[in-house]
């Protein structure tokens, strides 16, 4: 457990500027967005609508969506996975599609230009299934339900993702699973 809480520290310092960017790139976009459509919700650019149904389905462990959504030789990386292609993607959705159910998704996609995508999103499910970290760390079902922030930011190739980083914070959801030390 020592380990993964030292691996998530070091993901997340290393994420924090490039989130930081994002997320302020994003926001400026959706503003300018916004303040030229008063009162509508502006449709999503390619790149965000493109990444907005990866999350689905990576969140619900639908690993039927990934050829049409995903290059081939994606590279892709998160606090609990680093995947070289889609085959690999699939595997790692597929082993954890019975860690979480009751998948509630939301997110606030933001366009950030050409071919790149940044989506904020928040993820809440109950932890009704084996949580495999890795060889060393499983967690039993806990019945808990958990909620994850994050962001994802995205690199596109015409109509399909070729490269992804997700930034979140593991010890959010070890915390939340009783499996850290109160701070307080």
């Amino acid at each position: 457990m020592l380990r993964a809480n030292a691996v998530g520290a070091a993901y997340a310092r290393r994420g924090r500027d490039e989130q930081a960017e994002c997320n302020a790139r994003a926001h400026a976009a959706y503003a300018a967005a916004t303040a030229t459509r008063p009162g509508a919700s502006p449709e999503l650019p390619v790149p965000s609508a493109l990444l907005v149904r990866g999350l689905q389905a990576g969140a619900t462990g639908d690993s039927s969506v990934l050829a049409e959504l995903y290059a081939d030789d994606v590279k892709g990386w998160s606090p609990m996975m680093a995947v070289e292609s889609a085959a690999e993607l699939a595997i790692e959705l597929e082993d954890r599609d019975d860690a979480f159910s009751d998948v509630e998704l939301a997110f606030a996609p933001l366009d950030v230009g050409g071919d790149q995508a940044c989506v904020e999103w928040t993820i809440t499910a109950t932890h009704s299934g084996p949580l495999v970290f890795d060889d060393d760390l499983r967690i039993e079902p806990t019945g808990v339900r958990v909620t994850v922030h994050g962001v994802t930011v995205a690199e596109l190739d015409g109509d399909r993702i070729r490269s992804f980083r997700q930034y979140w914070d593991e010890a959010e959801l070890l915390a939340q699973l009783g499996l850290l030390p109160d701070c307080d």
